[in-house]
């Protein structure tokens, strides 16, 4: 599926060269485009960067891969399966939630305190992860994300305690928070051509991970009778998420670390100045855009099924309806990465996608009745601003820094945003026992996510601001 060879050196005297957009060698200023790097035969003289040409990056792979290919493959594994674990923690408790509160005493309060923690704690640690990835290889950083994260799905599976379930809780969301900063700096790093098709490979797997373990803890728990089982089986998922990265985790160095072991290359050039995208524009923009839009993915799968229900359907169909939303949305999310690596100009594909979702809530408003099938499968098409957004945040970036500081500061920032969503649309439908207004909050927010999408869709990067 993908070719490209993560740049780790091909040889004991090859340093590795930064295959991240350049601003020295000829590139083309398109957003997400670039010149790759010429083919050079294997004992061709190695080529330096040259002084101040371009950021160079801290990310550097130590080590020599068995095979090129291989490592490639291993490293696209490792990608999916971290992406498969980015949202079981938060659904499958979701599913099983009224079988947890009464098993560990969890108050009305305290329930709804875990139904917050996901976005509070992507926020949080999401903020962390550029400072964790001054200090450790990243590779390294994603192998400890996922051990805390099945740690953290374990334990609190085990307890009895409201109080260390809760911690527990926390501990395993900090890993996929983490993880999911970092993720699309190591898109950026190993596979720089391939930004939008791996990205979309990601966001694909990580839906297909969110729907399955909604739908398969219950039966789990079922089937053992145990509802620790049905929660707690998902820890192994992130222990096989570990495996692919353990090769890379050991190779790397830490960045700016001494000199190099006799299996490791010559350090490159010393790395630029941090970048801090709360001081920029488009860093501001990129969190707008990306928390207005997870703001309404999160109200939606809230409270779409209980809008269908008011509206006269069984509440079987309501949540076949919901589903279908996830359905339609996986091929939306495999594509739609690649479709953004290919458009030159993306203001027409972000007004597009809001004029999509507006006509959506406007038919749920007037006539949630009259056409079910057509509002889901047109919310599910404007649900692909958030593949777009993850796509975004790698072609915004000249470098595998730039983009862990502009991904950690638009998602930790974004979800603070996004954890008012459902909150807000559930106290202004009791005030109102109605959906009009509700939706009229969400078509606005949509027009502030395509105004903030009109600033991110200019070709510009976060480093030169």
């Amino acid at each position: 599926m993908i070719g490209y060879v993560p740049p780790a050196c091909d040889s004991e005297a090859d340093p590795i060269v930064d295959h991240s957009p350049a601003v020295s060698r000829p590139t083309d200023r398109r957003p997400g485009r670039s010149v790759p790097e010429p083919e050079r035969s294997a004992d061709a003289p190695a080529r330096s960067v040259p002084p101040g040409s371009a950021p160079a990056s801290s990310w550097r792979p130590a080590g020599r891969p068995a095979g090129r290919a291989g490592a490639a493959a291993l490293l696209l594994v490792g990608v999916v399966l971290v992406a498969l674990n980015l949202r079981t923690s938060v659904t499958s408790l979701g599913a099983l939630l009224a079988e947890v509160s009464a098993g560990v005493g969890l108050s009305g309060t305290l329930a709804g305190v875990v139904t917050m923690l996901p976005t509070l704690s992507f926020a949080v640690a999401g903020s962390a992860t550029p400072w964790l990835a001054r200090r450790l290889a990243p590779p390294r950083i994603l192998v400890l994300a996922m051990v805390l994260l099945g740690a953290g799905q374990a334990a609190r599976a085990l307890t009895g305690s409201a109080l260390v379930f809760l911690i527990c809780s926390a501990l395993g969301l900090s890993g996929i928070a983490v993880a999911n900063v970092l993720l699309p700096g190591l898109v950026k790093q190993y596979f720089p051509d391939r930004i939008g098709l791996v990205t979309g490979a990601y966001t694909m797997t990580m839906i297909f991970g969110t729907s399955a373990a909604a739908a398969a803890s219950v039966p789990v728990a079922q089937a053992t009778g145990s509802w620790r089982v049905g929660l707690g089986a998902w820890a192994v998922l992130s222990g096989l998420a570990v495996l692919p990265w353990l090769p890379a985790a050991l190779r790397s160095t830490r960045p700016g670390a001494g000199p190099p072991g006799p299996d490791q290359p010559a350090p490159g050039p010393a790395p630029a100045a941090r970048v801090r995208p709360v001081r920029t524009r488009l860093g501001w923009a990129m969190a707008i855009f990306f928390g207005l839009q997870a703001l309404g993915a999160y109200a939606l799968f809230g409270w779409l099924a209980q809008l269908f229900r008011d509206a006269g359907f069984a509440p079987a169909t309501a949540g076949l309806l919901l589903a279908g939303v996830t359905a339609i949305g996986v091929p939306v999310a495999f594509l739609m990465p690649s479709l953004a690596t290919r458009i030159t100009d993306l203001r027409p594909l972000i007004l597009g996608l809001g004029a999509v979702g507006v006509l959506a809530y406007l038919g749920l408003a007037l006539a949630p009745a009259a056409a079910p099938v057509l509002w889901v499968v047109l919310i599910a098409v404007s649900q692909a601003t958030f593949p777009l957004a993850l796509t975004l945040l790698g072609l915004r970036a000249r470098t595998p820094d730039g983009t862990v500081a502009l991904s950690a500061f638009a998602q930790s920032t974004g979800y603070l945003l996004a954890g008012l969503g459902p909150l807000l649309v559930g106290v202004v439908y009791g005030a109102t026992g109605g959906w009009t207004v509700p939706l009229g909050l969400l078509i606005a927010a949509i027009v502030g996510q395509s105004l903030a999408g009109l600033v991110i869709a200019r070709p510009r990067y976060v480093e030169d601001e």
